[in-house]
Protein backbone atom coordinates (compact mmCIF):
# COMPACT_ATOMS: atom_id res chain seq x y z
CA UNK A 1 0.00 0.00 0.00
CA UNK A 2 1.35 3.42 -0.90
CA UNK A 3 0.46 6.77 0.55
CA UNK A 4 1.84 10.01 1.86
CA UNK A 5 4.97 9.24 3.87
CA UNK A 6 4.90 10.20 7.51
CA UNK A 7 7.09 13.15 8.48
CA UNK A 8 10.18 12.29 10.45
CA UNK A 9 9.68 15.20 12.88
CA UNK A 10 6.67 16.17 15.03
CA UNK A 11 7.21 19.64 16.49
CA UNK A 12 6.12 20.46 20.04
CA UNK A 13 6.91 23.26 22.44
CA UNK A 14 5.77 21.22 25.45
CA UNK A 15 7.27 17.97 26.71
CA UNK A 16 9.81 15.53 25.33
CA UNK A 17 11.81 12.73 26.90
CA UNK A 18 14.63 10.36 26.18
CA UNK A 19 16.29 7.53 28.10
CA UNK A 20 17.97 9.83 30.61
CA UNK A 21 15.91 13.03 30.89
CA UNK A 22 12.52 14.72 30.65
CA UNK A 23 12.26 18.21 29.23
CA UNK A 24 9.23 20.46 29.53
CA UNK A 25 8.82 23.90 28.01
CA UNK A 26 12.49 23.91 27.11
CA UNK A 27 13.49 23.24 30.73
CA UNK A 28 14.94 20.20 32.43
CA UNK A 29 11.97 18.91 34.42
CA UNK A 30 13.94 17.67 37.41
CA UNK A 31 16.68 20.30 37.55
CA UNK A 32 14.72 23.43 36.60
CA UNK A 33 11.06 22.91 37.43
CA UNK A 34 10.40 20.37 40.18
CA UNK A 35 10.40 22.17 43.52
CA UNK A 36 10.80 25.54 41.82
CA UNK A 37 7.53 26.10 39.95
CA UNK A 38 4.02 25.82 41.42
CA UNK A 39 1.49 23.70 39.61
CA UNK A 40 -0.64 26.79 38.91
CA UNK A 41 2.29 28.65 37.37
CA UNK A 42 3.16 25.57 35.32
CA UNK A 43 -0.43 25.31 34.04
CA UNK A 44 -0.30 28.97 32.95
CA UNK A 45 3.06 28.38 31.28
CA UNK A 46 1.83 25.29 29.42
CA UNK A 47 -1.17 27.16 28.00
CA UNK A 48 0.47 30.48 27.15
CA UNK A 49 4.03 29.24 26.49
CA UNK A 50 5.42 31.95 28.74
CA UNK A 51 6.25 31.90 32.41
CA UNK A 52 3.91 34.12 34.42
CA UNK A 53 5.18 37.11 36.31
CA UNK A 54 4.78 37.02 40.07
CA UNK A 55 1.58 39.06 39.83
CA UNK A 56 0.16 36.98 37.02
CA UNK A 57 0.92 33.82 38.95
CA UNK A 58 -0.83 35.16 42.03
CA UNK A 59 -3.93 36.16 40.06
CA UNK A 60 -4.04 32.94 38.02
CA UNK A 61 -3.72 30.82 41.16
CA UNK A 62 -6.50 32.87 42.78
CA UNK A 63 -8.74 31.91 39.86
CA UNK A 64 -7.88 28.23 40.30
CA UNK A 65 -8.74 28.44 44.00
CA UNK A 66 -11.97 30.34 43.27
CA UNK A 67 -13.17 27.63 40.87
CA UNK A 68 -11.96 24.52 42.73
CA UNK A 69 -15.19 23.70 44.56
CA UNK A 70 -18.67 25.06 45.15
CA UNK A 71 -20.30 22.37 47.26
CA UNK A 72 -22.76 19.73 46.07
CA UNK A 73 -23.13 20.97 42.51
CA UNK A 74 -24.50 18.67 39.78
CA UNK A 75 -20.95 17.94 38.62
CA UNK A 76 -19.99 16.79 42.11
CA UNK A 77 -23.13 14.67 42.46
CA UNK A 78 -22.35 13.05 39.10
CA UNK A 79 -18.84 12.20 40.30
CA UNK A 80 -20.03 10.80 43.63
CA UNK A 81 -22.80 8.71 42.07
CA UNK A 82 -20.42 7.39 39.41
CA UNK A 83 -17.98 6.35 42.12
CA UNK A 84 -20.83 4.61 43.97
CA UNK A 85 -21.71 2.74 40.78
CA UNK A 86 -18.10 1.96 39.83
CA UNK A 87 -15.92 2.22 42.94
CA UNK A 88 -12.97 0.75 41.04
CA UNK A 89 -12.99 3.69 38.60
CA UNK A 90 -11.66 6.92 40.07
CA UNK A 91 -11.01 8.10 36.53
CA UNK A 92 -14.64 7.45 35.63
CA UNK A 93 -15.87 9.51 38.58
CA UNK A 94 -13.48 12.34 37.70
CA UNK A 95 -14.56 12.24 34.07
CA UNK A 96 -18.26 12.24 34.98
CA UNK A 97 -17.79 15.38 37.03
CA UNK A 98 -15.77 17.15 34.35
CA UNK A 99 -18.22 16.28 31.58
CA UNK A 100 -20.90 18.25 33.43
CA UNK A 101 -19.00 21.53 33.14
CA UNK A 102 -21.39 23.42 30.88
CA UNK A 103 -23.44 26.55 30.37
CA UNK A 104 -24.88 26.55 33.92
CA UNK A 105 -21.85 25.41 35.90
CA UNK A 106 -18.18 26.17 35.10
CA UNK A 107 -18.82 26.99 31.44
CA UNK A 108 -19.88 30.49 32.52
CA UNK A 109 -16.17 31.32 32.67
CA UNK A 110 -15.85 30.71 28.94
CA UNK A 111 -19.16 32.39 28.12
CA UNK A 112 -18.18 35.54 30.00
CA UNK A 113 -14.71 35.66 28.46
CA UNK A 114 -16.13 35.27 24.97
CA UNK A 115 -18.89 37.84 25.57
CA UNK A 116 -16.43 40.44 26.84
CA UNK A 117 -13.73 39.68 24.26
CA UNK A 118 -16.17 39.91 21.37
CA UNK A 119 -17.60 43.16 22.70
CA UNK A 120 -14.15 44.71 22.95
CA UNK A 121 -13.07 43.37 19.55
CA UNK A 122 -16.07 44.95 17.81
CA UNK A 123 -15.73 48.28 19.62
CA UNK A 124 -13.81 51.35 18.59
CA UNK A 125 -10.37 51.87 20.16
CA UNK A 126 -10.53 53.20 23.72
CA UNK A 127 -14.32 52.93 23.93
CA UNK A 128 -16.66 54.49 26.48
CA UNK A 129 -17.11 51.33 28.54
CA UNK A 130 -20.49 52.27 30.01
CA UNK A 131 -21.84 53.00 26.54
CA UNK A 132 -20.39 49.74 25.23
CA UNK A 133 -21.80 47.79 28.17
CA UNK A 134 -25.21 49.39 27.58
CA UNK A 135 -25.11 48.29 23.95
CA UNK A 136 -24.06 44.74 24.82
CA UNK A 137 -26.60 44.24 27.61
CA UNK A 138 -29.40 45.76 25.51
CA UNK A 139 -28.54 43.41 22.65
CA UNK A 140 -28.69 40.39 24.94
CA UNK A 141 -32.03 41.55 26.32
CA UNK A 142 -33.49 42.09 22.85
CA UNK A 143 -32.56 38.51 21.96
CA UNK A 144 -33.85 37.18 25.29
CA UNK A 145 -30.43 35.90 26.24
CA UNK A 146 -28.82 35.92 29.65
CA UNK A 147 -25.87 38.23 30.20
CA UNK A 148 -22.83 36.02 30.91
CA UNK A 149 -21.32 36.78 34.30
CA UNK A 150 -24.50 38.09 35.91
CA UNK A 151 -26.58 36.20 38.47
CA UNK A 152 -25.99 33.32 40.84
CA UNK A 153 -28.36 30.61 42.14
CA UNK A 154 -27.00 30.92 45.70
CA UNK A 155 -25.22 34.26 46.16
CA UNK A 156 -28.20 36.53 45.48
CA UNK A 157 -26.68 39.45 47.38
CA UNK A 158 -23.23 39.24 45.86
CA UNK A 159 -20.69 36.55 45.09
CA UNK A 160 -17.94 36.77 47.74
CA UNK A 161 -15.28 35.84 45.18
CA UNK A 162 -15.96 38.85 42.97
CA UNK A 163 -14.48 41.69 45.06
CA UNK A 164 -11.46 39.60 46.03
CA UNK A 165 -10.53 38.86 42.43
CA UNK A 166 -10.94 42.53 41.49
CA UNK A 167 -8.80 43.53 44.47
CA UNK A 168 -5.99 41.12 43.60
CA UNK A 169 -6.06 42.22 39.94
CA UNK A 170 -5.83 45.85 41.00
CA UNK A 171 -3.06 45.18 43.51
CA UNK A 172 -1.01 43.46 40.82
CA UNK A 173 -1.66 46.09 38.17
CA UNK A 174 -3.57 43.55 36.08
CA UNK A 175 -7.06 45.01 36.01
CA UNK A 176 -7.41 44.96 32.25
CA UNK A 177 -10.10 45.77 29.69
CA UNK A 178 -12.19 42.63 30.19
CA UNK A 179 -12.50 43.20 33.93
CA UNK A 180 -13.19 46.89 33.30
CA UNK A 181 -15.95 46.09 30.81
CA UNK A 182 -17.52 43.59 33.22
CA UNK A 183 -17.54 46.29 35.90
CA UNK A 184 -19.34 48.56 33.42
CA UNK A 185 -21.88 45.80 32.76
CA UNK A 186 -22.44 45.68 36.52
CA UNK A 187 -23.08 49.43 36.59
CA UNK A 188 -25.51 49.68 33.67
CA UNK A 189 -27.49 46.45 33.69
CA UNK A 190 -30.07 47.31 36.42
CA UNK A 191 -31.55 50.14 34.35
CA UNK A 192 -31.73 47.93 31.26
CA UNK A 193 -32.92 44.67 32.78
CA UNK A 194 -35.09 46.22 35.46
CA UNK A 195 -33.41 44.26 38.23
CA UNK A 196 -30.01 44.03 39.87
CA UNK A 197 -28.02 40.82 39.51
CA UNK A 198 -24.70 40.06 41.21
CA UNK A 199 -21.57 39.68 39.14
CA UNK A 200 -20.71 36.05 39.71
CA UNK A 201 -17.25 34.71 40.48
CA UNK A 202 -17.18 32.46 37.43
CA UNK A 203 -17.76 35.47 35.18
CA UNK A 204 -15.01 37.43 36.91
CA UNK A 205 -12.68 34.45 36.52
CA UNK A 206 -13.43 34.46 32.80
CA UNK A 207 -12.62 38.16 32.60
CA UNK A 208 -9.40 37.66 34.57
CA UNK A 209 -8.27 34.84 32.32
CA UNK A 210 -9.04 36.90 29.22
CA UNK A 211 -7.01 39.79 30.65
CA UNK A 212 -4.16 37.35 31.29
CA UNK A 213 -4.16 36.43 27.62
CA UNK A 214 -5.93 33.07 27.77
CA UNK A 215 -7.99 32.65 24.56
CA UNK A 216 -11.72 32.42 25.24
CA UNK A 217 -11.94 28.93 23.73
CA UNK A 218 -9.45 27.65 26.34
CA UNK A 219 -10.96 29.38 29.38
CA UNK A 220 -13.33 26.53 30.20
CA UNK A 221 -10.35 24.20 30.17
CA UNK A 222 -8.72 26.26 32.93
CA UNK A 223 -11.95 26.04 34.93
CA UNK A 224 -11.92 22.26 34.51
CA UNK A 225 -8.31 22.07 35.71
CA UNK A 226 -9.38 23.94 38.84
CA UNK A 227 -12.50 21.84 39.39
CA UNK A 228 -10.47 18.63 39.04
CA UNK A 229 -8.95 19.35 42.44
CA UNK A 230 -12.38 19.84 43.97
CA UNK A 231 -13.74 16.69 42.36
CA UNK A 232 -10.82 14.66 43.65
CA UNK A 233 -11.53 16.03 47.12
CA UNK A 234 -15.18 14.96 46.86
CA UNK A 235 -14.15 11.53 45.59
CA UNK A 236 -11.79 11.13 48.54
CA UNK A 237 -14.57 12.20 50.90
CA UNK A 238 -17.00 9.81 49.20
CA UNK A 239 -14.56 7.00 49.89
CA UNK A 240 -14.28 8.00 53.57
CA UNK A 241 -17.91 8.91 54.29
CA UNK A 242 -20.09 7.88 51.35
CA UNK A 243 -23.40 9.54 50.55
CA UNK A 244 -23.83 8.16 47.03
CA UNK A 245 -26.03 5.26 48.12
CA UNK A 246 -28.25 7.61 50.13
CA UNK A 247 -28.61 9.94 47.15
CA UNK A 248 -29.55 7.02 44.93
CA UNK A 249 -32.00 5.62 47.49
CA UNK A 250 -33.65 9.01 48.03
CA UNK A 251 -34.51 9.34 44.37
CA UNK A 252 -35.19 5.68 43.61
CA UNK A 253 -37.45 5.11 46.62
CA UNK A 254 -39.44 8.23 45.82
CA UNK A 255 -39.83 7.62 42.11
CA UNK A 256 -43.48 7.81 41.05
CA UNK A 257 -44.85 6.49 37.80
CA UNK A 258 -47.00 8.99 35.94
CA UNK A 259 -49.19 8.03 33.04
CA UNK A 260 -48.21 10.35 30.18
CA UNK A 261 -51.88 11.06 29.56
CA UNK A 262 -52.29 12.42 33.09
CA UNK A 263 -49.42 14.92 33.01
CA UNK A 264 -46.87 15.60 35.74
CA UNK A 265 -47.86 15.24 39.40
CA UNK A 266 -48.07 18.23 41.68
CA UNK A 267 -44.66 18.36 43.43
CA UNK A 268 -46.30 19.96 46.47
CA UNK A 269 -48.52 16.99 47.23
Amino acid sequence: MTGTPLPDRYPTSLGTSDRDAIRLLGQDLTADLMGSVSFGDLAFWLVTLRRPTTGEGRLFNAVLVALADHGFTPTVLAARLTLHSAPESVQGAMAAGLLGGGSRFLGVTEDAAEFLARGLADAAPDPDLDALATELVSDRKSRRLQVPGLGHPVHKNGDPRTPVLYRIAEEEGLLGPHLALLAAVDRVHPAILGRTLPVNGAGVCGAVLADLGIPANLVRGVALVARSAGLLGHIAEEMRTPIGRRLYDAVDRNAEYVDPADGAPDPGR
